[in-house]
């Protein structure tokens, strides 16, 4: 090699490695100081540092770390599988894979890599570790699907359950529903209470998940929503858990009524710690008034993340492993997306990876069941838009399209000349982002976008994923 090469080649590897040093002081930021804005700067060093040596598995790994934190999993997972492509015996490498994958819920895939992280360092006691409790997760996965009754054949716990005959004990002092009717007066009740800690009684937990059960399961896939000329209408993207910024949000906009409705589009659950709150509040608005308030599924309305992150130990907790049974068949019933006076399209997620995906072919989706790892309902709930022109691989995997489904540093961003917002109303996701709320409110007949932003307001003290499954937080 010539001098000048050696040169050049010394040159670009101290470059590379000042980048990624830099990076990693960057995403340090991210964990330790909880600043969400600088995740871009941490991601774009060790772009930089990739850019000028390709070929060095460290980089490619720990920009599949970078990913990971942010909840960017299908990233994760392709910077992974290149730092493994580089170099076949670096740990580190599947260990990033393996953890992207349990984060989605997919143990099997996961625990081919932790094998391969144990057979590259077997006198590792972490690699041992980690290894035995993944195969703990695959085995107790496996034997809930021996056990499992076939859909078909399926009876709907719905059908087992009658609220009537629950007695409410005499020293109850929350609130109550008299009759079948949900109320305004005691849907307030409920949220004062839930305010001070208080629980609902199972009775009446159980009538309003009942009846918004019979609710959505008359609903299409996709839902038509009318706003007459004049009225407003108003989208927030995911609470997840956070009932304290929810009812923020209520503060500032007003409660869901006929005259003030609004949509939520999905991940109503996980990550915070009150999503019982949050469920129930939603779904007793719901049955007050179908038309105040819209319901479409997030990714995280499913069985595998709840498992993961906290929403069925919560429930477990609070109410009962029976709810944990029908939480998972109601999510079942959830409308996959919305649109609004036919000029504004509303999904979790977002587009697909195929075109010519017509509104009918969304309105025929069968969506009465846990989501699918591949197609049309797996793509409106978990893909994520990029900047340029064309489809590529998702970060995770009309007029104007509205999703959400990432976390935004301001609430918000609007993309692709203004014809994509993306919506998020957790304000300091997990306690630690510093990320803004927003919502959309929407005035017929022009439907303009109007943005509002708020910050996240007190809440008691318990810690996001309080009820969260501990086996994942090993990986993180």
């Amino acid at each position: 090699m010539p001098p000048s090469m050696e040169t050049e080649n010394s040159t670009n590897t101290s470059q590379a490695e000042e980048l990624k040093l830099l990076a990693n002081e960057a995403f340090k930021g991210i964990v330790d100081k909880g600043l969400r804005r600088i995740n871009s700067q941490a991601i774009d060093l060790y772009t930089q540092a990739i850019e000028v040596n390709k070929d060095n598995a460290v980089y490619w790994a720990n920009r599949a770390f970078a990913h990971t934190k942010l909840e960017e999993y299908g990233s994760a997972i392709q910077d992974a599988t290149k730092a493994i492509e580089i170099d076949p015996k670096y740990s580190k490498g599947y260990y990033r894979r393996g953890a992207a994958y349990l984060a989605m819920g997919k143990f099997k895939d996961a625990l081919k890599d932790f094998q391969q992280v144990k057979k590259l360092c077997p006198n590792d006691p972490d690699a041992t570790k980690k290894l035995k409790d993944c195969e703990k997760a695959v085995m107790k996965l496996k034997f809930e699907e021996a056990i499992s009754v076939p859909e078909s054949a399926r009876r709907s716990i719905a059908d087992t359950i009658d609220y009537h005959t629950i007695d409410v004990e005499p020293q109850y002092s929350g609130a109550r529903i008299e009759g079948d009717v949900v109320t305004l007066d005691f849907v307030k009740k409920m949220m004062d209470d839930f305010k001070k800690q208080k629980c609902l009684h199972k009775r009446f937990a159980f009538q309003i998940v009942l009846q918004t059960r019979s609710l959505l399961r008359e609903l299409p896939s996709l839902v038509d929503i009318n706003v007459p000329d004049g009225k407003h209408f108003t989208v927030c993207g995911d609470v997840h858990g956070q009932f304290y910024d929810l009812m923020n949000i209520f503060e500032l906009n007003g409660l869901p009524s006929e005259d003030n409705p609004y949509l939520f589009n999905g991940d109503f659950v996980d990550r915070g710690s009150f999503s019982v709150e949050v469920i129930l509040t939603l779904f007793a608005f719901k049955c007050m008034s179908p038309s105040a308030i819209y319901l479409s599924r997030g990714n995280h309305e499913s069985k595998s993340m709840n498992k993961i992150y906290g929403f069925e130990g919560e429930v477990r907790s609070k109410l009962s492993e029976t709810f944990v049974e029908l939480f998972a068949e109601v999510f079942c019933c959830l409308p996959l997306a919305h649109v609004i006076n036919e000029k504004v399209f509303v999904v979790h997620g977002g587009l697909f990876s195929v075109d010519g995906v017509k509104l009918s072919d969304i309105r025929s989706i069968d969506r009465f069941c846990e989501p699918p790892e591949e197609g049309l309902m797996c793509e409106l709930l978990w893909s994520d838009p990029q900047p340029q022109l064309g489809r590529g691989p998702s970060k995770r995997g009309v007029d104007l399209v509205v999703r959400s489904h990432e976390v935004k540093d301001e609430g918000y961003e609007i993309e692709h000349d203004g014809k994509l917002i993306t919506v998020f109303s957790a304000p300091n996701y997990c306690d630690q982002m510093g990320n803004k709320g927003a919502f959309i409110r929407f005035e017929a007949p022009d439907l303009k976008p109007n943005i509002a932003t708020f910050s996240a307001v007190p809440h008691p003290d318990v810690k996001p994923m309080a009820y969260a499954n501990n086996f994942l937080r090993m990986f993180s």
